[in-house]
């Protein structure tokens, strides 16, 4: 741990923000378990236990149209009201006890997949206020590595609370994490100026003006796609866990027990080391290295050899926060804040929303083909996306900046 890491960890603002992140997303990880459990034990069926997930992903699709709302108002105030609207909406499965009722657990959670879209995007802008620019790089590594650290316990925590209350405990829970996370964001001390008004222009208009922005900024498209294929291959390349498992180590099921810890802890690494390593390659450097090191890990999961298998796991939990972490600091750096709600939610699509789609494309490779066939297929992509993006530089000429109206030249 450097010491801007503990500069970090004593920097208010930083240590409220975190509490926040941590609290609810050890909620949600919780539910999201439980719910499939829940669903699995009133229905019986693997299928409706599955769409969980799917109730939870899919309104990141419209992620930069619903990251257009965090432009509209203050942060700070949008991340309380989400917060405890969201605490709110996370009771209502308390009322449901037959196969009938499991729509409205659904809908919960689909209604909490867009709350969590809409706070991805107001925490995005909010960090750019309220924590100072050089602190960032560790700052954002420290967010993914207290993330990755709520999914090592809060699934063990869901499925033991659903075990021994039910399912209305785990929303409760849940509803918890909500109200301590809008504390938190309530005591953060920033300065946010008001939102000039646009009612004028239309909404589609305003989401485009950030997809625009994202997609034409010589720095920002290039690592943001770089996040979305790590993230993307890494969906692919897990769902032949299981057959690798079987067919390449002989091993039982149980042992992805033993693999996700050790991918999780190199998650934990590169969290906290990602700020330093920043300060010392550029952010594509930094991607780059980190993908290639994850694509590596891949490669080695493809072996028939225990030893090389689990140190490949630990080089992907290594590698792939990376492409993640230097997406984000290079959107909070180079937008706007007019603009950084809108830009951060369509970061977010890009590099998550297609990780169904990988999923799905996963499973359906893993039951017709040899499993090191996605597992080499997903590796070589990685390899040949880093060697791209390395040897790539930066395009000539100046950033983008957003296009200003004549109403907005005059005031200046």
């Amino acid at each position: 741990m450097t010491w801007r890491t503990l500069t970090v960890l004593n920097d208010r603002n930083a240590g409220l923000y975190l509490g926040g992140v941590i609290v609810s997303g050890f909620g949600d990880t919780a539910m999201s378990l439980a719910a499939g459990i829940w669903v699995k034990t009133l229905t019986g069926s693997d299928g409706l236990a599955a769409l969980v997930g799917f109730c939870l992903w899919l309104p990141t699709f419209a992620g930069p149209l619903i990251g257009t709302a965090a432009d509209r108002v203050r942060r700070r105030p949008l991340l309380v009201a989400t917060n405890l609207v969201l605490a709110a909406v996370v009771t209502a499965p308390v009322a449901v006890h037959s196969a009938a009722d499991v729509w409205l657990l659904f809908a919960v959670l689909t209604l909490v997949g867009t709350g969590m879209v809409l706070t991805d995007a107001a925490q995005s802008a909010l960090i750019a206020a309220a924590v100072p620019q050089e602190l960032r790089g560790d700052f954002n590594g420290l967010v993914y590595t207290a993330m990755e650290s709520t999914k090592l316990l809060a699934p063990l925590a869901g499925a033991w609370l659903f075990t021994a209350y039910g399912g209305p405990a785990v929303a409760v829970l849940d509803a918890v994490s909500f109200v301590l996370a809008a504390l938190a964001f309530r005591f953060i001390r920033v300065r946010e100026e008001l939102p000039a008004a646009r009612e004028e222009r239309a909404w589609t208009a305003r989401t485009a003006e950030g997809t625009r922005y994202l997609w034409q900024h010589p720095v920002l498209r290039p690592l943001v796609l770089t996040g979305g294929t790590a993230m993307t291959l890494s969906s692919l390349s897990s769902t032949a866990t299981f057959a690798m498992l079987d067919s390449g180590l002989h091993q039982s099921p149980a042992y992805a027990g033993v693999l996700t810890p050790v991918q999780g802890l190199g998650s934990v690494v590169s969290g906290l080391t990602a700020g330093a390593l920043m300060r010392r390659m550029s952010e594509r450097a930094f991607s780059a290295t980190g993908l290639a090191l994850f694509a590596l890990g891949v490669l080695a999961r493809a072996t028939p050899w225990l030893p090389l298998v689990l140190g490949g796991s630990l080089a992907i939990g290594l590698g792939l926060p990376c492409a993640l972490i230097a997406a984000m600091t290079a959107v909070q750096r180079e937008t706007p804040g007019e603009l950084l709600g809108r830009v951060a939610a369509t970061a977010n699509t890009l590099m998550f929303a297609p990780t169904g789609l990988a999923l799905l494309a996963g499973s359906a490779m893993v039951a017709g083909l040899d499993y090191r066939v996605q597992l080499l297929t997903a590796g070589a992509l990685g390899l040949a996306w880093a060697a791209a993006l390395a040897l790539t530089g930066r395009p000539a000429g100046p950033s983008p900046r957003p296009s200003r109206r004549p109403s907005e030249s005059a005031r200046s």
